[in-house]
């Protein structure tokens, strides 16, 4: 009798002291507080998961990395359109990769889409297109890099 009385005295305690602990936790816990944003969508690639960074890229554009590839894209707006620049580079000591079919599917305000091929530039080590586009907006852009039958996609957005 005694050791069933002691055994409900020690469950009864080991069972105030779990529920002082959470007791305790629910009180520490800010209510005012608002729910972290959702993270970054990253962006998918056919050969290996893509990563977005919010910090600006070396030439002052948006970052993708895309397994081992480095994505930069720089839009710059002209009086002719829009100059779009994509830096591809492999490693990490990002190095270009000159020989790879760019393009880049943007979405025009209307909802349709313009395919627009990107040329290497051996100088700036980068691809390069204009975007003829003028109406003002948001345009998503999708790059797509063939480096070797390699697939390496991007998702960017530039504001005309």
């Amino acid at each position: 009798m005694k050791t069933l009385k002691s055994s409900l005295i020690i469950l009864g305690s080991v069972g105030l002291l779990f529920l002082g602990a959470c007791g305790k936790a629910d009180q520490t816990s800010d209510t005012n507080t608002t729910p972290p944003p959702p993270p970054a969508a990253s962006q998918p690639a056919s050969s290996a998961p893509a990563t977005t960074s919010a910090a600006k890229g070396a030439n002052g554009g948006q970052v993708v990395n895309s397994g081992a590839y480095h994505l930069e894209f720089v839009p710059e707006k002209e009086a002719t359109g829009t100059h779009l620049d994509l830096y591809l580079q492999k490693g990490d000591k990002k190095e270009p990769v000159p020989d790879a079919k760019v393009t880049a599917q943007v979405q025009l305000q209307n909802g349709k889409q313009q395919t627009l091929a990107l040329k290497y530039d051996p100088e700036g080590k980068h691809y390069a297109v204009v975007f003829p586009g003028k109406e003002p907006g948001q345009y998503p852009v999708k790059v797509n890099a063939d480096i070797n039958g390699e697939k390496v996609d991007g998702r960017f957005t530039f504001t005309q």
